[in-house]
């Protein structure tokens, strides 16, 4: 079973042309949750709730793709999160209450941990939660995951985040980070020579997501770059959550996941590793084709596959891309068919 400890919030999404704000479910730990759970993973979110209707609609949303929520408190109010969109693009405005309390053992069934973005930022909550994550990595039982997800305008200057996310990457075996982040984190070094500092601090694997670039992946004995295959582009909410729920997928699904299988993960060889991306990959860019942090189920997972195997790509000139590139980078030929690629962050 999959654990995962973070927000979940509602994003009020603007809509263009109009004042209207459409409410989403979201928040970065509940998205990873859902899409463990449309892939048919067991998987509970420990969370922070307010018994109303933001957090009436958010436990419905969870519940009805098979993920168990613990977490609702009659005395606060659910979490927001104001979603701008610009050219596909979300930038958020937060008003977010984080306060989990004291975490409970995991279940005994627990797998694996994951956490990540705001929960391992803001205070009350972020102490309760570094300090599971301290508890768990020297029990050694459970594969901890972690992506930092960056909020800047919640964070400071990046020398005053770099050490406590550092110390988090420390106590994790799994690492999934966008080169955005790496940027905002040490904007005067390179992405890959970052993921390969932060592997030595103790993780197994660490993923760097590269938008246009395509992803960068490292481990002890292996580094493995798989280039971006664009997409129809929509919206980028949600796709790099997508993509942490696909990988963490695709490491149980190749027996890698829990304390016991720490070696085998740490040495996986790079068909299995290409796959894992790959697949990761494709099911951000099936989130980014549509609307809001909508991750496939499993059952569209596999259409969309089999699509690929019997389809030829054809040129299409012009068309958006689910990589979503900055100005500063091309926007590539789109293909009228998968295979696809996102722009996780």
């Amino acid at each position: 079973m999959f654990v995962v400890i973070g927000e979940a919030l509602v994003d009020l999404v603007g809509q263009r042309g109009s004042r209207m704000l459409v409410a989403h479910p979201g928040g970065s730990p509940a998205n990873v949750a859902l899409g463990l759970g449309r892939l048919g993973n067991p998987v509970t979110l420990m969370t922070h709730l307010g018994r109303d209707a933001f957090g009436e609609m958010i436990s419905a949303h969870l519940e009805a793709s098979g993920v168990r929520v613990e977490g609702a408190d009659s005395g606060s109010s659910t979490s927001l999160a104001v979603a701008t969109l610009a050219a596909g693009i979300a930038t958020y405005d937060f008003r977010i209450e984080w306060d989990i309390g004291d975490l409970e053992p995991l279940p005994v069934e627990t797998r694996c941990l994951h956490t990540g973005s705001l929960a391992t930022v803001l205070q009350p909550g972020r102490t309760d939660v570094q300090k599971l994550l301290e508890h768990e990595h020297q029990r050694g039982r459970v594969t901890i995951s972690y992506d930092p997800n960056v909020r800047p305008a919640l964070l400071g200057s990046p020398d005053q985040a770099r050490p406590d996310i550092e110390h988090l990457v420390a106590l994790s075996d799994v690492v999934k980070v966008s080169d955005e982040d790496l940027q905002w984190l040490y904007p005067d070094r390179e992405d890959e020579d970052v993921a390969r500092e932060w592997l030595a601090m103790g993780p197994a694997l660490v993923v760097v997501t590269r938008g246009g670039k395509g992803v960068f992946a490292v481990t002890n004995e292996l580094e493995v770059r798989r280039p971006a295959t664009p997409v129809d582009l929509v919206d980028t909410v949600g796709a790099g959550d997508s993509f942490t729920s696909g990988l963490l997928d695709g490491l149980r699904r190749a027996d890698l996941i829990g304390g016991s299988h720490r070696e085998s993960l740490a040495a996986v060889d790079e068909d299995s590793l290409i796959s894992v991306l790959d697949t990761a990959s494709l099911i951000a860019a099936i989130t980014c084709s549509r609307p809001g942090a909508d991750p496939p189920t499993r059952a569209e997972l596999e259409a969309t596959q089999t699509a690929q195997a019997g389809s030829a790509p054809t040129t299409r000139p012009g068309a958006r891309t689910a990589t979503a590139p900055s100005p500063a980078r091309p926007v590539p030929t789109v293909p009228s068919t998968p295979p696809l690629n996102p722009r996780p962050t």
